[in-house]
């Protein structure tokens, strides 16, 4: 299998107007799932409107700072993978919202902020200190692909979710996404297939409801009323929400999310040399990448933001468009701390109506899952041990979690009657079982790492394909 052609390789500079519109790119396209984030802890928390927009300027400036440290070559990987807000720790914040629920937003941010910093040191520590690499054996292609198929297949509801508000203008975007990225053969439409389809789709919102069409309340209305209230700059950087506060039940329910972001992490630094022509990570370059993710943790619960990982869905951008430059990266990195400063910048983008991002997701996840195929085809798809190892581990992914969200599970999980230590034990390993990529990576190394098999078997030692 050919691999992608690279227009622009990890060390390459492009002209400065190419560099700030693929920035541009990146950001759109980790803009709905680093906001949704918090518009989904916002209103769980009891936001009010103000304190939900300074939580989103929060987020976005926490991922900004994140992205440029992950992009370091000193500090982090240096591959051009973006930062965003985790899905992984999306469990364990909701079990901290419901036992701090009575206390007020503020409060509940503060126990949230103080589990990053927590939990991030912890990660830091085992990255920098040279203990993940040591674990990459483990981390074999027949793990690392059903855990990228796990995250990008399970995010399929999302995507629909999203789309099937307006499925005129979700499949208008993916129609674009296709001629903009394969069929035309021009280098500029190939390197913006993504924020081209999305403006397009963005205007014709625009349109319909300038002329009346569509009104308030229909997906794809956009106003801009938003725009004119909010305020020109937003100030409050450093510990927005007051001083950490720190619990052992925070901590430890955030703990398996960063367990969950660690396996998810690994397998995206391989998937983003993949895609970027790059060879595999050294250990030593997944111990800066685990340990800059700790960093970044523990600096956005400081920050007031959420936990960070390193986003797929730019990792399957790079895949589209071939530009895999850091320096790409890093300007839309520079770009979005500059949209959490601006808050009518910010109110603009948020114009987005969901159905469009939701078209963007379709194309994205479909191709983050098929990432992890890629992955694959570097072990024996040939072995029968690895069919029925990957099988199990990727069944085990699509169905646990469905199981284990149910509220009589969840419930026997975290009884209090167990006791305050069994309790928080349990919310754990729930939140781990809730994670579809956390359930497809346990699996896969229990199995890979006790049955037998040679390293030509599991992929170790392959070159990308």
């Amino acid at each position: 299998m050919a691999k992608k052609q690279i227009i622009y390789a990890a060390e390459d500079v492009p002209p400065f107007p190419i560099m700030v519109l693929a920035g541009a790119q990146h950001v759109l396209t980790l803009f709905g799932a680093t906001t949704l984030v918090p518009l989904i802890f916002g209103p769980a928390m009891g936001m009010s409107p103000e304190q939900l927009a300074k939580f989103i300027g929060c987020v976005y400036f926490g991922m900004g700072i994140a992205t440029l440290i992950q992009t370091h070559p000193k500090l982090g990987t240096g591959l051009p993978i973006v930062q965003g807000s985790s899905f992984s720790f999306i469990p364990p914040i909701m079990t901290i919202i419901g036992a701090y629920g009575t206390m007020g937003p503020e409060t509940i941010m503060q126990y949230v902020g103080g589990g990053l910093i927590i939990g991030g040191l912890v990660l830091a520590a085992l990255g920098y200190l040279r203990v993940v690499g040591l674990i990459r054996r483990v981390i074999t292609p027949v793990v690392i692909g059903p855990t990228i198929m796990a995250i990008g297949f399970s995010l399929a509801g999302t995507a629909v979710g999203s789309a099937s508000q307006n499925w005129p203008i979700s499949l208008l975007v993916v129609v674009l996404i296709f001629v903009f990225s394969l069929v035309l053969k021009n280098r500029l439409l190939n390197i913006f297939a993504i924020i081209s389809a999305i403006v397009i789709a963005w205007l014709v919102c625009v349109v319909a409801s300038s002329a009346g069409w569509v009104t308030a309340g229909h997906p794809i209305y956009v106003s801009f009323d938003n725009v004119a209230r909010a305020p020109v700059w937003r100030t409050d950087i450093f510990m927005p929400w007051g001083a950490p506060k720190f619990s052992f039940l925070a901590v430890g329910a955030l703990l398996a999310g960063f367990f969950a972001v660690m396996i998810e992490s690994i397998g995206d630094y391989h998937s983003c040399s993949y895609v970027s022509g790059l060879e595999d990570p050294t250990p030593e370059t997944i111990n800066r990448g685990i340990g800059a993710e700790g960093l970044n943790c523990a600096l956005s619960g400081l920050l007031g933001s959420v936990g960070t990982t390193s986003y797929t869905e730019n990792i399957g951008l790079i895949g589209l468009t071939g530009v895999a430059s850091r320096s790409v990266v890093r300007t839309g990195a520079v770009i979005l701390i500059g949209m959490s400063m601006l808050g009518k910048l910010g109110a603009l983008v948020a114009t987005m109506p969901t159905p469009v991002i939701g078209g963007a997701y379709i194309a994205l996840f479909g191709t983050i899952g098929a990432l992890g195929i890629q992955v694959l085809t570097r072990a024996d798809l040939g072995s029968q041990r690895n069919v029925l190892i990957v099988g199990f581990a990727f069944l085990m992914a699509m169905g646990l979690p469905g199981w284990v969200g149910q509220e009589s599970v969840q419930k026997t999980f975290t009884d209090p009657n167990n006791g305050a230590f069994l309790a928080t034990l349990g919310g754990m390993v729930w939140a781990v079982l809730k994670t579809p990529m956390a359930v497809a990576g346990l699996c896969a190394a229990f199995c890979d790492s006790l049955v037998p098999g040679t390293d030509e078997e599991r992929g170790i030692g392959t070159t990308p394909v």
